[in-house]
């Protein structure tokens, strides 16, 4: 927040969706970044949530763990673009700048690995399970410590 303050930028934080809601409500915000897990929802539902209160508010989605499906689904629920941490300021501004459409065709252009495929499905199964690890490792017939290691891991690169 530091950063985009020494820039010249207006800045306002959010511990959680709840917050993040009021905040919009209060500020509609022409520039939003949010992580794409929250302890009280999905930053998915965030994206959502902030567009219907400001439309023309531009969404950018942070996460540790990136995936394909993730990123297409921020961009569908009306973000502008995706990023996996770590960023900085300057690759946050970049993602304002750029069209939301680049995120499928960047993760799209090559053959996924079958060690993509397999962090594609984990992290699918995890979205439906609302982010809890226990319901998430059951699903996918894992121990619930042998999925954690698997997500500690970093992001299987395209």
């Amino acid at each position: 927040m530091r950063a985009f303050r020494a820039r010249g930028f207006d800045v306002r934080g959010a511990r959680n969706a709840a917050e993040a809601q009021l905040s919009a409500e209060r500020d509609s915000p022409e520039l939003a970044v949010v992580d794409l897990r929250m302890p009280d929802a999905s930053g998915l539902d965030v994206v959502l949530t902030l567009r219907a209160v400001d439309p023309s508010t531009k969404v950018v989605v942070l996460t540790g763990y990136g995936s394909i499906a993730t990123a297409l689904e921020a961009v569908r629920r009306g973000a502008c673009h995706y990023l996996t941490k770590p960023v900085d300021v300057d690759d946050l501004l970049a993602a304002f700048s750029r069209d939301g459409a680049d995120v499928a065709v960047d993760l799209a252009s090559e053959p996924p690995t079958l060690a993509r495929v397999e962090w594609e499905h984990i992290n699918r199964v995890l979205m439906e399970s609302d982010g809890n690890v226990s319901k998430a490792a059951r699903v996918l017939g894992l121990h619930r410590r042998s999925l954690q290691r698997k997500l500690n891991k970093h992001p299987v690169k395209r």
